[in-house]
């Protein structure tokens, strides 16, 4: 046993530096984000559903019914049915809308979609689109 005390000299030993934990999906560029993470997950929900999109595809346009520009998601389903995933900015955290239009119709209404949450994942904004299509009894046997 030493009589000695420690000196202040003496370091003590470093905990291991973590790994960084890598970026979250959403943390991602608004294009790279949508182009490949969200649309291939759209688009393999809506094929284990037996449905093939005619369209699925990213772009700024006008918003359907109000005007003005917006980043936004456009899909054409089987039988003429569209709807269109308008955000307030290229950010997926941003305010959403969704207009939707069945065959040889034009939108006429755009509602607020995913107002209430204030982070955006992968998982619930596809569950959340796919929840709404449905709902419209677009998907599967309703």
């Amino acid at each position: 046993m030493s009589d000695t005390p420690e000196t202040a000299s003496e370091k003590p030993a470093e905990a291991p530096k973590a790994k960084p934990k890598p970026p979250k999906p959403e943390d991602k560029p608004f294009p790279e984000f949508i182009d490949s993470l969200f649309i291939p997950e759209v688009l393999a929900q809506l094929k284990d559903q037996g449905i093939e999109p005619d369209r699925l595809e990213r772009m700024d346009g006008d918003r359907p019914v109000v005007g003005g520009s917006c980043p936004m998601v456009i899909g054409e389903l089987p039988g003429d049915r569209r709807f269109w995933l308008c955000f307030g900015s290229a950010n997926i955290n941003s305010p959403k809308l969704i207009a939707l239009a069945d065959a040889g119709s034009e939108p006429t209404l755009l509602e607020s979609f995913l107002i209430d949450e204030k982070r955006m994942s992968l998982p619930l904004l596809v569950s959340r689109l796919l929840q709404r299509l449905n709902g419209q009894k677009w998907l599967g046997r309703n």
